[in-house]
């Protein structure tokens, strides 16, 4: 070994003793469990827990024939699972004077969401366009009034709703169920529109009116291809409102186009013969289960729509 060589090696080797005495560098290892980490998977578990709890209380009961649920543990799993409840509940359970179950009240459910959610997203899109890209005249005006609108509650408005249905003949009928829906889920989902169409590149808006595109030719070409996130949040809030609701379908629909959540009402609530508890907790789940399957399959879109309709614009 040459003596330049040799010097080399024993200057790294007398540099070794001193970095052991300055001691580790860089950033202190974190702890796997901390007091932090406690605290927020604590607080996670109870709130899963306060959800998920009733949840189970309902399914296991459900499954339990009646001997087995007057035993009194609510909590304990059913001993033999049984379906008659989940059957009775969909088609034989009785809603006053009828015995046909949820599936009236399901399939009446049906049309009533499906028109209102498509009429309102489509208006609802157009205007959050128009107040966002195009500025006419009395814009700010017209934006104002929808938003006071989204906070005017809904209790204040039932009485002059069912004068209006009533003068123009729908007061009773699915079709002004409909546009009741249609009405209340315009602000909200208005504003969400506006503020997502806002949140989009100006230059892409810029240019397609340079090439000569119009009002519905950019709508349908470059801003409805864009914005699949926000059409899921505006199809989760109105499926998920309209399906769950109840004050409006036992107001303005008589008893043959009563939705699911009237149906469950008047199931559960029923004062003829004995209480059947598992019927009960079947069909709750039965009216529950859509819109919690529509949040399931597009949840992750759901929050990226909010993320960029909610905070921007």
């Amino acid at each position: 070994m040459s003596d330049r060589g040799h010097l080399k090696k024993t200057a790294h080797l007398a540099e070794v003793p001193a970095a052991l005495e300055a001691g580790p560098r860089g950033a202190k290892p974190r702890r796997l469990v901390s007091t932090r980490t406690i605290v927020v998977y604590g607080t996670l578990f109870v709130a899963a827990a306060y959800y998920l709890l009733p949840l189970y209380v309902m399914i296991v009961t459900s499954l339990k024939g009646m001997p087995e649920i007057r035993v009194g543990n609510i909590f304990s799993p059913p001993l033999e699972i049984t379906f008659e409840p989940w059957v009775k509940a969909w088609s034989s359970a009785c809603t006053g004077l009828n015995c046909d179950g949820l599936s009236r009240g399901f399939w009446n459910s049906v049309m009533i969401t499906v028109p209102s959610t498509i009429i309102s997203i489509a208006v609802a899109s157009i205007n959050g366009y128009a107040l966002s890209n195009w500025r006419f005249k009395g814009a700010d005006i017209f934006f104002t009034i929808l938003i006071v609108g989204a906070f005017i509650p809904y209790q204040v408005m039932l009485y002059p709703l069912v004068i209006v249905l009533r003068e123009i003949g729908l007061y009773g009928s699915l079709a002004g169920l409909v546009i009741v829906h249609t009405i209340f889920g315009m602000p909200i989902l208005t504003l969400l529109f506006r503020n997502y169409f806002a949140s989009l590149p100006e230059e892409l808006f810029k240019a397609a009116r340079v090439d000569g595109a119009g009002f519905w030719g950019i709508f349908l070409k470059i801003m409805v291809p864009m914005s699949l996130p926000i059409f899921v949040v505006a199809m989760i809030l109105q499926v998920t409102g309209i399906w769950n609701d109840f004050l409006f379908g036992v107001v303005f629909t008589r008893p043959e186009y009563y939705p699911m959540t009237v149906q469950l009402n008047n199931i559960v609530n029923s004062v003829q013969g004995v209480k059947e508890y598992n019927v009960n907790m079947a069909a709750t789940i039965l009216t529950g289960a859509f819109p919690l399957l529509v949040y399931f399959v597009s949840g992750r879109l759901f929050v990226r729509g909010i993320a960029a309709g909610a905070v921007k614009g």
